[in-house]
């Protein structure tokens, strides 16, 4: 881990919750990615000692969740307690909820991890991405996590360019940001805590913490 890196997870998230072991052992934050289904895998004993269930096969679940009848969940996933998983919404490859999360109607997330008190309002699409606590996320949103040329996805710093080494890769938003309606942000986007980005708005690139994006 380089700790003079812009891209460490303690730069976008205070508070992991209880994925709080998975991110302390990553360097750049988007490195969790490649590891959510075995770090599920490793935490099974822990999760069923803490009162989780196993609802369907490598799916744990948490004390007091509500998950719609029309949801659906595939592959790996934790919800943390007090959750909430709405109307058809999808649920893929390896997903990380945390404590208090409302997932709204028909909203898909594929191989993310969305930290506790966050709520991803209805048409949503997330993927391969990480987003922080508290954060808001307005209806219709995309997390794109792929190029068009398939090539892996750079991340964008003073002019200085990282390669992820990952050809899917959406975005890391940080805590407390606030995401409004019909927002695109493009593979690679990396915003700070507390960023605001308007309504209808393509974003690229990283933002930092406090910025306002419109």
């Amino acid at each position: 881990m380089n700790p003079n890196s812009p891209f460490i997870y303690s730069n976008f998230l205070s508070d992991t919750g209880i994925f709080k072991d998975l991110f302390e052992e990553s360097g750049n934050v988007w490195e969790v990615l490649p590891t959510l289904e075995s770090y599920i895998v490793s935490k099974k004993k822990e999760l069923i000692e803490n009162g989780y269930s196993e609802k369907f096969k490598n799916v744990f679940v948490g004390k007091n969740v509500k998950i719609d009848d029309t949801a659906k969940i595939e592959g790996y996933a934790v919800i943390g307690d007090n959750a909430f998983i709405g109307h058809s919404a999808y649920l893929r490859s390896g997903v990380l909820i945390g404590e208090n999360v409302h997932i709204g109607h028909t909203v898909e997330v594929k191989h993310s991890a969305v930290l506790q008190n966050t709520a991803v309002s209805h048409f949503s699409y997330i993927g391969d991405s990480v987003i922080g606590s508290n954060v808001n996320i307005g209806g219709g949103v995309i997390l794109a996590n792929l190029r068009f040329d398939e090539k892996s996805i750079e991340v964008r710093y003073e002019n200085k360019k990282t390669d992820t080494e990952l050809t899917k890769f959406g975005a890391v938003i940080g805590d407390r940001c606030k995401i409004g309606a019909n927002v695109v942000l493009n593979p690679g986007t990396m915003l700070g805590r507390n960023v605001t980005v308007y309504p209808l708005v393509s974003v690229k690139g990283t933002h930092e913490k406090g910025s306002i994006v419109k």
